[in-house]
């Protein structure tokens, strides 16, 4: 994969690569080491002086990972020569683990590059939980990962999830500011701590039955469990969920034969950070909530 830019001033190339491309310095020194980084088609060095015109070439190609492909049936929403965005069902970790190489969305999504002969890498954007299902978005290079982790950075990636919550939460609309810790290790799970990381959830109640309701969440920061722990904290937890639900909700899901929290990753809207288009990237899986 390659990515080419025209230079728009004049300086040493590494100037241009930083002020004018975004290139981390990671992501530099990578590429200066392996000559990866062309001037008008020629390997060069960082310190080379170019000029307004000049073109610099990226090639971006990525190693084989350390996990195999699997073939799976991937629910594609979106995909450039840069991103690509897939609908994650429930029930599927994000990627491999220490004790687990197989049965990842990373599998799945590395069986669609090699098939397709495409040298890109598994960067997540976005991460869920296992059991959360929805949009996620995936950069096909550490050069676009690293513009987009930027953006999340500065509040230019907008996320929209949705959720069915036992109850009806009070007000209908509102801001949930509830910081979040670890629990002690081993665990893995959250709590809300007065302690803990700053934590802040938007949230709209769609439509409201009698004893549940569908909302609309909006996370400002991106702790681990966030959504979850907060809808719990105000009353409302997600049905389905086993760990943060309070023991009326998890009655109620069981009753239901909910197998899975009904969490939804609906949305993403953001700025191309290559094309500069505006983006809107719609789950088609919003509708098991329906």
């Amino acid at each position: 994969m390659e990515l080419t830019h025209r230079v728009m001033g004049e300086g040493k190339l590494s100037h241009i690569l930083k002020t004018e491309m975004s290139v981390s310095s990671g992501l530099m020194n990578r590429l200066k080491w392996c000559e990866r980084i062309l001037v008008n088609g020629a390997s060069q060095r960082t310190n080379f002086w170019v000029h307004q015109g000049d073109v610099v070439t990226l090639l971006l190609d990525e190693p084989e990972p350390q996990y195999p492909g699997e073939e799976m049936d991937l629910s594609i929403l979106y995909e450039d020569e840069h991103l690509i965005a897939v609908d994650k069902p429930a029930g599927m970790l994000i990627h491999p683990s220490r004790n687990r190489d197989t049965g990842t969305l990373a599998n799945g999504v590395i069986w669609y590059f090699q098939k397709n002969g495409l040298k890109c890498a598994f960067h997540p954007v976005t991460r869920l939980d296992r059991d959360t299902f929805g949009v996620v978005l995936i950069a096909k290079n550490s050069h676009i990962h690293g513009l987009m982790n930027e953006y999340h950075a500065t509040g230019r990636l907008k996320k929209t999830y949705e959720a069915l919550v036992y109850g009806v939460p009070n007000p209908p609309e509102g801001t949930v500011n509830a910081p979040i810790a670890r629990l002690p290790l081993p665990s893995l799970l959250r709590k809300i701590d007065s302690e803990g990381k700053p934590s802040k959830t938007e949230y709209r109640v769609r439509r409201s039955w009698h004893d549940y309701s569908l909302v609309e969440l909006y996370p400002i920061t991106g702790r681990t469990h966030q959504l979850r722990l907060h809808c719990a904290y105000i009353g409302c937890p997600i049905l389905g969920d086993p760990q943060y639900g309070a023991e009326e909700s998890q009655r109620y899901s069981e009753a239901l034969h909910l197998e899975y929290q009904r969490l939804c990753a609906k949305s993403l809207e953001f700025d191309h950070p290559i094309t500069g288009e505006h983006l809107r990237i719609v789950s088609r899986m919003r509708a098991e909530l329906d």
